[in-house]
């Protein structure tokens, strides 16, 4: 979805993630026969933070009626088909850039921290769990952004953007049936249903990150090395 440097040379998108690989076409074949054809990638990229930002304020308003969950739920999904069609107009259109890439990835560090502060304020999920996992988004994407610079690919983690909005949607769900509530305490600390699914989700996402932090440095040591 970005051109790396001066010869524009295409930068190389891997992967890993089946199911990311299995939603591509099902948003390809559906909504981007959708997509109007005056529309530019920086524009779809706009509309998927506008759906996020909806799903924001919902999950702010939960804290008075749980059911605005369901609004979240909505931006979420806005947002990531949104954010795989941005790419898909790009090279159908040829329109990819580096400004295109950096707005993309903007937009989604910026919906995932917000919307991640919402769910904390609106009690959903506890601050004490909350706060360990706002920066491990953002440093994904700022660890994408380095592997387009560095070794021009871009380069998503085993757990990508499909999967991470499956978490949150869960987390919506789990909030409408269980509410505020504690489910369980360990060791004198309320857990509830969000802390547990944020707790499991956590810990992958933190393995993600430093596996293709420490895999970024020692492929660009060597990128040196060998110059």
């Amino acid at each position: 979805m970005t051109m790396s440097d001066e010869k524009k040379d295409e930068v190389k998108k891997i992967v890993p993630s089946a199911l990311e690989r299995a939603f591509y076409p099902i948003v390809y074949n559906t909504f981007g026969k959708l997509v109007p054809k005056w529309m530019t990638p920086n524009q779809m990229t706009l509309l998927g933070a506008l759906g996020g930002l909806f799903g924001i304020i919902c999950a702010f308003l939960s804290k008075f009626n749980l059911y605005f969950l369901i609004g979240t739920i909505v931006g979420l999904c806005m947002h990531i088909i949104c954010d795989d069609l941005d790419g898909y107009i790009a090279r159908k259109k040829n329109m990819s850039s580096d400004a295109g890439a950096f707005f993309d990835l903007l937009t989604d560090i910026l919906h995932i921290t917000y919307l991640l502060i919402a769910l904390c304020f609106a009690g959903i999920a506890s601050f004490e769990i909350v706060i360990f996992l706002v920066p491990v988004y953002g440093l994904l994407m700022f660890t994408a952004m380095n592997y387009i610079r560095y070794l021009n690919e871009f380069l998503f983690p085993r757990l990508g953007p499909i999967e991470t909005h499956l978490l949150f949607i869960a987390i919506c769900v789990l909030g409408m049936i269980f509410g505020t509530k504690p489910v369980f305490e360990i060791w004198n600390f309320p857990l509830k249903a969000a802390d547990i699914v944020f707790f499991l989700g956590g810990i992958p996402m933190y393995y993600e990150m430093i596996r293709l932090d420490i895999q970024l440095f020692v492929r660009v040591k060597k990128k040196e090395n060998e110059k």
